[in-house]
């Protein structure tokens, strides 16, 4: 096997043509990736919280919302993003734009499952006793119920994290400058290393990945403990 075309054009794979050229590469799909997680976090909140509402006017859109999207393949909600954009918007989204809406969208249904379950997993007591000493639901919520279940919800959202971070190679389906695309053109271009490239973009992604579950496990030893020392 012969590695010299990915040792000279290791640095597009990287970070695509930056500075000189537009960001790519991993540098671009670490950057979807968080910034798919950081906006679906937002979505998720609400849409988990309302999905535990007794009131219909928040429940059931949000019911709706998590099963629809749920139901959807990713690569599908992409292509809708991006060629719905022109109706929706009157203008052409750009491909970046267009990929991380779609990364939004789909994992915040996700989150919202996880925060569902986190809400669930405390004792009900929690909440009871939240409302007798005088709080509102809301109050009780905010300031009693949800500083517990989001730090137990941590590892989910760390291992969110990584499904979305090998989710962003399906961005190269419409242009996205991620790692894959990048490796795409790479081997477009001398067509003689295919093996070599795609192997290298595999353990790229391999490594970026295994940080990120190592990461979680810690964070899962961690909560263990805590909760053990507050019992």
């Amino acid at each position: 096997m012969n590695f010299d075309v990915v040792i000279k054009n290791f640095d597009y794979l990287l970070w695509g043509a930056y500075p000189n050229g537009p960001l790519g590469g991993l540098a671009m799909a670490i950057l979807l990736a968080a910034g798919g997680i950081f906006g679906a976090f937002w979505i998720g909140l609400v849409a988990g919280l309302g999905r535990l509402s007794k009131n219909p006017v928040y429940r059931l859109p949000s019911i709706l919302y998590i099963e629809i999207i749920r139901g959807i393949p990713l690569l599908l909600l992409i292509f809708w993003f991006y060629f719905l954009g022109p109706v929706l918007f009157g203008h052409v989204l750009p491909e970046t734009t267009s990929a991380l809406a779609a990364f939004i969208v789909f994992t915040g249904a996700y989150i919202a499952e996880i925060v569902r379950a986190g809400v669930q997993a405390l004792p009900r007591g929690q909440m009871e006793a939240a409302r007798s000493s005088g709080l509102s639901h809301v109050q009780a919520m905010q300031y009693v119920i949800l500083p517990q279940a989001l730090r137990n919800m941590i590892p989910s959202f760390v291992n969110q994290f990584v499904s979305l971070t090998k989710d962003t190679s399906l961005a190269s389906i419409i242009g996205v400058m991620e790692l894959t695309r990048a490796a795409e053109q790479i081997n477009n271009r001398v067509l003689t290393s295919p093996t070599e490239i795609y192997l290298t973009i595999l353990v790229l992604y391999f490594l970026i990945c295994w940080v990120l579950t190592a990461t979680s496990r810690r964070l899962e030893r961690h909560m263990a403990r805590y909760q053990a020392r507050n019992r």
